[in-house]
């Protein structure tokens, strides 16, 4: 195990050490705030609220420090683990002078000194650089993330025709590419599906159990439900009951955006006042639960797919460029990621995400504004890990024998580098894209995510752990939301190892 499977997962384990060294001493403010424990994390959030600058300095600065002596002590132990590394530095000709490092240092010195004496002469003039960069920089963000979802649609097109066999032969593959597509087709028809608007509310109905069934004059019936007493949160079942329709008539709308219907895949008779359908209950306002859980599934589900789609694309290119050129290359383009890790990400998140969402911003001009904020932070460290393993590989036979034959760059990343970085791509991205679904509940939880009247598992889940009367009550199926990211998590996690042992050479038994 340490002679032969630690030799070969060193370097992306070394890398990853590097770049969380700063994150793990930094502070956590999520766990802070649920603990209500005096650290770090809590300080520099408080005082961002207070606009202390000077405290916002000093927990950077900190964290910057820990960044760099990561770094620092990462690159040693790379260059200590595999020879071909050290190698390959020390016979560089294409190693950073000092010289270089020193104009770099000045030419952001310029730009910091031009920027305080634009704030003193021209403060006008300031702003309207910055609101116009500010616009700049939101096309060129909506640009290269149309780009980067439309290349990975096609890498996954041509994936799945190549490995839809291979994974649907092993059993772990199926059942997981089974759940997932019954989670994305839940989203992709939730106006079909979901019996009641998101917003709809019912207050006499708050906190609904899930309705039972029963097999009544030849057909399904739901029971009906009613209060134990006056103001109580317990419901007990009247004996009656009401027929389910299928394909009920309800109010008008539009599938997809384009396509006008007027029907639903289950109802209650609307003749019948009051009379609700709960599947998984009702939340504190009388909202099925049954169908914000869809609509919040298109957004929850698609955030982590766009945002990987954006941090894979991003950390192959500039990864895969600084560990094949190194050099000049290297030294700028990690100096570029180390300034990215430098900020801490969750800080850097509630900065820009104050600076570019104003409250006049419709909820699909959010949504797109956070998965683009989401991967502008992610994937530093994916190339950080990138460039780690293509300095390795860079000097393998089969890289120089391309080279030899005279093979372009974009040939030799995509034909030789890239097979062999496959099984970590696809491995990080089916870890990444809970992690996305959860980043995004982490600022529904700060109170900066997807907002009201919009619906996403991870708001769900922060309005039920708001309310202690869930717990105290054992309300459980307020927490379905919980289970639906545990459900997508278990899934994606399996398709990856599945994903892996059918892509990796090494894994394959001959």
């Amino acid at each position: 195990m340490f002679q032969h499977v630690l030799r070969n997962a060193i370097n992306p384990l070394i890398t990853s050490f590097g770049y969380s060294f700063a994150s793990l001493l930094s502070g956590a403010l999520l766990v802070e705030n649920v603990m209500n424990y005096p650290g770090l994390g809590q300080l520099i959030f408080d005082a961002l609220i207070r606009e202390d600058q000077y405290v916002v300095m000093a927990g950077v600065m900190i964290g910057v420090v820990m960044l760099v002596l990561g770094n620092l002590v990462a690159d040693l132990m790379l260059a200590w683990a595999d020879p071909r590394i050290r190698n390959a530095q020390t016979g560089s000709s294409l190693s950073v002078g000092v010289g270089k490092t020193t104009w770099v240092w000045m030419a952001l010195l310029a730009v910091l000194a031009v920027e305080i004496l634009l704030e003193v002469i021209a403060p006008a003039l300031l702003l309207q650089i910055g609101v116009g960069l500010k616009y700049i920089g939101i096309l060129l963000a909506g640009l290269l993330a149309v780009a980067c979802v439309a290349l990975v649609g096609y890498i996954v097109y041509v994936l799945f025709k190549r490995l839809i066999g291979p994974v649907l032969r092993r059993p772990l593959g199926a059942v997981s590419i089974a759940i997932l597509g019954v989670l994305y087709s839940a989203a992709l028809l939730a106006p079909c599906l979901a019996p009641y608007p998101i917003t709809e509310q019912n207050l006499d109905k708050a906190y609904h159990p899930p309705t039972g069934f029963v097999w009544k004059e030849g057909g399904l019936q739901a029971k009906l439900y009613a209060k134990q007493s006056l103001g109580s949160p317990v419901y007990k079942a009247t004996g009656e009951s009401l027929p389910v329709k299928l394909f009920a008539k309800t109010d008008p709308y539009y599938l997809w955006g384009f396509i006008a219907m007027q029907r639903t895949l289950f109802s209650l008779d609307p003749s019948v006042p009051n009379a609700r359908l709960y599947l998984l209950g009702a939340d504190d306002t009388g909202r099925d639960i049954f169908s914000r859980l869809l609509y919040g599934s298109r957004i929850s589900l698609s955030i982590g797919f766009i945002g990987i789609s954006i941090t894979l694309i991003l950390g192959f290119i500039v990864g895969s460029l600084a560990g094949y050129y190194g050099g000049t290359v290297d030294f700028f383009a990690m100096r570029f990621v180390e300034l990215l890790m430098s900020i801490p990400a969750l800080y850097l998140l509630l900065a820009l995400r104050s600076a570019l969402i104003s409250p006049e911003l419709s909820p699909g001009q959010v949504y797109m504004i956070i998965v683009v904020l989401l991967s502008v932070i992610g994937w530093a460290g994916t190339a950080r890990i990138i460039r780690g393993m293509t300095l390795s590989i860079r000097n393998r036979s089969y890289v120089l024998a391309a080279e030899s034959m005279g093979q372009s760059l974009p040939k030799i990343l995509i034909k030789h580098i890239l097979p062999n970085l496959a099984s970590y791509l696809l491995v990080a991205a089916t870890l990444s894209i809970p992690g996305y679904i959860l980043a995004e509940a982490a600022l529904s939880f700060l109170g900066l995510g997807i907002s009201e009247p919009s619906a996403s598992w991870g708001l769900m889940l922060k309005q039920s752990q708001g309310n202690m009367i869930v717990f105290f009550m054992n309300f459980w199926w307020m927490l379905v939301p919980g289970f639906a990211i545990f459900i997508t998590v278990i899934a994606y996690n399996v398709l990856g190892d599945t994903l892996r042992d059918c892509v990796d050479p090494k894994m394959q038994v001959r």
